[in-house]
């Protein structure tokens, strides 16, 4: 594994970003193992993310882009540090926006934060995490609704690896036939557990057996066929 991966897997950890145990998903399944994007408080750690970030969508995207969209409410923090981090490593200057849970009607009106969206745009969405793909059926008509754009791709923190709302496809493969746009992770969930498992991490042991016995079985349900 590289280097920056397991260095992202730990700094989730340090954050309890990523955490393992028995949570509900938003898409109703229940996991051993759960991802908060919220949890980055931090001057410190929303700098280190947004590096991250800004890394992962230059390797996949490169530059060649206009505006990074951020879905309410998680991903407007996240749109935030990265393109000031994609400012500081790279001097590229991309616009942020992001949407409101509810239209404005009164002084900055309209469903946006941030930048408006123009004809032409090229735009990255960016979220922490893509579970079934249903916050992608969310995003993606606010985003057409404003403008004619071209939405150059997905990119997350990690990629669960699990299907998505049809079919034996991962999420991450349903986005890209339904949408036609790719979408990609910093890393995945087979990363973490090659990181994690049995691997003491200053003095735990984050995935033990009986925990990648659960994950295991979480998989046989919803994993990719």
């Amino acid at each position: 594994m590289e280097n920056y991966k397991q260095e992202f897997i730990e700094f989730m950890v340090d954050c309890q970003v990523l955490k393992f145990g028995d949570f509900t998903l938003k898409s109703g399944r229940k996991s051993p193992f759960f991802m908060n994007a919220g949890a980055y408080v931090t001057g410190g750690a929303l700098n280190r993310l947004g590096e991250y970030y800004a890394k992962a969508i230059h390797d996949h995207y490169g530059l060649d882009f206009d505006v990074l969209f951020g879905p309410a409410y998680k991903g407007i923090p996240l749109a935030v540090a990265t393109v000031m981090a994609l400012d500081r490593l790279y001097g590229k200057e991309v616009r942020y926006c992001a949407n409101r849970k509810e239209v404005k009607d009164h002084g900055d009106t309209g469903i946006l934060l941030g930048s408006k969206l123009k004809d032409g745009d090229k735009v990255v969405i960016i979220e922490d995490v893509t579970t079934s793909g249903k916050s992608i059926e969310e995003t993606f008509p606010i985003i057409r609704a404003q403008a004619d754009v071209e939405i150059k791709g997905l990119i997350v923190s990690l990629n669960r690896m699990e299907r998505g709302l049809t079919g034996t496809k991962s999420a991450l493969d349903e986005i890209k036939e339904k949408y036609g746009f790719e979408a990609n992770a910093i890393v995945t969930m087979e990363d973490v557990v090659a990181c994690l498992y049995n691997k003491p991490y200053q003095g735990t042991v984050y995935i033990d057996d009986t925990l990648k016995a659960a994950i295991d079985a979480y998989y046989e349900q919803y994993g990719i066929k």
